[in-house]
């Protein structure tokens, strides 16, 4: 029985997924509310470069490695979408800029990311 036992943890153990996106400071990130301080807008390649890791993660996963989005969004059929904003927006004392741009993660029924798009305005 404790074989069996542990062969499961064994298993379960080894099909987790790595929560780590190698490219991206996720400290720095994650302390870059509202893309205030400029850090995300810096790491805008590295998001680009990592967006297929990131596919396939579930909500909580996005804000271990992301932190909470800065906005949520919810859509017909149970569709979710998270937004961090990459660029200044609502910072207290600093103008938005313009063109504003943010990071927009889309979630399925299921819960799990589908679509990773940075949209530009």
């Amino acid at each position: 029985m404790k074989y069996i036992t542990l062969l499961i943890l064994i298993t379960l153990f080894s099909c987790n997924k790595s929560l780590d996106l190698p490219n991206v400071d996720e400290a720095s990130w994650q302390s870059d509310s509202n893309g205030c301080n400029g850090n995300r807008f810096e790491q805008l390649q590295s998001i680009q470069t990592d967006k297929d890791l990131i596919k396939g993660l579930n909500q909580d996963e996005i804000i271990a490695v992301l932190g909470k989005p800065d906005q949520n969004e919810l859509y017909k059929r149970n569709q979710k979408f998270f937004i961090y904003n990459i660029t200044p927006t609502n910072c207290p004392n600093k103008e938005d800029e313009s063109p504003r741009q943010y990071l927009s993660i889309r979630f399925n029924a299921t819960g799990l990311a589908k679509e990773i798009i940075i949209y530009q305005e």
